[in-house]
């Protein structure tokens, strides 16, 4: 259920249709008025109104007796993304190092606690925990979730680890806040992040951080290995300074689309008048 708000702008009515969509997830793809109604919290009149509505904009369908998202929601996420161009600048620079490595490679950024998934390219390998857009981890036992986390300020990390994590997910390892203060001090020298069957076994990674064009860390990328096929020390020698070249790129692009020149186009009206 979406976090409440306590302004005097706050809109109950969106937030309840936001949680009608979020109610939706991959082990639930499909849910019934009933379901819908549980884990929203809402009465099923009231819960059926929202599907109804959301239907009618084209965002939830009726499918086998239930209700199922359509793909029109994605446009809802990937206008985030496409608002800071950084997937059409970051695709083939992740393409190339997928090709070269072998293994998966995503993109994620920080969101309260946990890291969410903006980017993927992925090879056809099974690992332990299904990952795709949208997908969301504790960021401290994931190494693109160390990353971001070693960019915050102490207050800023303080209160972040402060929140408890939306993801559902229990992880393999939790680090206490003094070794976890530690290791970011570690991740903060030397510029990148190592996750070792932390969030589940089987899944190692390493991660670096994609700089904005004034030199801020506003996402991770990383590579992600099974444990049992590849090691650390393969890991880290091979994988790592491939990583490291790709996510220089990406940044170098992101700033130069930054620093573009803006040109503004007059409106018609004053364009006819200047002709």
């Amino acid at each position: 259920m979406a976090q409440r708000g306590e302004g005097p702008d706050f809109i109950e009515a969106l937030a309840r249709g936001l949680d009608v969509i979020t109610a939706f997830h991959a082990d639930h793809p499909r849910l019934s008025l009933a379901e819908v109604a549980a884990a929203t919290g809402l009465a099923r009149p009231t819960a059926r109104r929202f599907l109804l509505t959301l239907e009618e904009l084209g965002y939830v369908r009726t499918e086998a007796g239930g209700y199922e998202l359509t793909p029109r929601v994605l446009e809802l996420g990937m206008a985030y993304i496409g608002a800071l161009s950084l997937w059409d600048i970051a695709r083939p620079h992740m393409q190339d190092l997928v090709a070269t490595t072998g293994e998966s490679s995503s993109m994620a950024q920080l969101d309260g606690s946990d890291i969410v998934y903006m980017a993927r390219v992925a090879v056809p390998k099974i690992i332990t925990l299904r990952v795709q857009i949208g997908t969301r981890f504790p960021a401290l036992a994931t190494s693109q979730g160390k990353v971001l986390l070693a960019a915050l300020d102490p207050d800023a990390l303080g209160a972040v680890l402060a929140q408890p994590s939306r993801s559902g997910v229990q992880p393999r390892v939790e680090h206490a806040r003094g070794a976890a203060d530690a290791m970011l001090r570690e991740v903060r020298a030397r510029g990148w992040a190592l996750a070792d069957n932390e969030l589940a076994s089987g899944i190692r990674s390493v991660a670096v951080p994609i700089r904005d064009g004034h030199g801020v860390v506003r996402a991770a990328m990383n590579v992600t290995v099974n444990s049992a096929e590849t090691s650390v020390k393969t890991l880290v020698e091979q994988h790592l300074p491939r990583l490291i070249r790709a996510a220089s790129a990406i940044s170098a692009d992101w700033a130069r689309w930054q620093s573009r020149p803006q040109i503004e186009v007059p409106a018609a009206a004053d364009a006819a008048r200047s002709s």
